[in-house]
């Protein structure tokens, strides 16, 4: 999809009137060095809010998470302190109630979830954008490579669970195989509810499917 609005149409019953902009994709497709430049780009912007994911596996360098035990998570669960949560290769993850407050208060929180979060987001809240960053399969598979993060698990199986989540579609796609600042700059874009014609940036990058 290109050039489209980066406003869904809101859900009356859901929490509002904040926006929750999901950013989904394949392992290996560059979601958190996106994520990151993009913070940046919006740090003068206290109404965007880029919370941390709580997750039961020690977090890399490249991301901003927080590490909770098995225990701590399954208790936060229980006790209904997580806006979402979700599993994905044998690890748990989670954002915490407190972006309700946000999106409650008219901000934009962002974050990077599992597709298999969305339809329960868009019957929650009023006021969701999914923008879905994926890459080719043979790079997917070199960055994985490259990362070599002990928690991903075994390559192969990582890689092949990437061609089935389908189960939502996504408002936008970012396919992440030029610069990182050019695609980061579309993220922004979209966070911020702005609208572009991709063709006046040059030819490294490109938003649709």
């Amino acid at each position: 999809m290109t050039d489209v609005s980066a406003i869904a149409e809101p859900h009356a019953a859901g929490i509002g009137p904040g926006r929750l902009v999901l950013v989904v994709g394949p392992s290996g497709a560059g979601k958190d060095t996106l994520l990151g430049l993009a913070k940046s780009a919006c740090a003068d912007n206290s109404d965007i809010v880029f919370p941390r994911r709580l997750i039961t596996r020690e977090a890399s360098a490249s991301e901003d998470n927080q590490q909770v035990s098995a225990e701590a998570f399954q208790l936060a669960v229980a006790g209904g302190d997580y806006a979402m949560h979700w599993e994905a290769h044998g690890h748990r993850y989670a954002l915490s109630r407190a972006i309700d407050d946000d999106i409650r208060a008219g901000r934009t929180v962002i974050a990077n979830v599992s597709r298999t979060v969305i339809a329960v987001a868009r019957r929650n809240y009023a006021n969701v954008v999914v923008v879905s960053i994926t890459a080719p399969p043979e790079v997917l598979a070199a960055r994985l490579a490259a990362r070599a993060r002990a928690s991903d698990g075994v390559l192969a199986q990582r890689l092949a669970r990437t061609v089935d989540e389908t189960t939502a579609a996504p408002d936008f796609t970012i396919v992440n195989s030029g610069t990182a600042e050019y695609h980061a700059r579309q993220l922004a874009r979209i966070i911020k509810g702005e609208r572009w014609d991709p063709s006046s940036e040059g030819k490294d990058a490109n938003v649709g499917d």
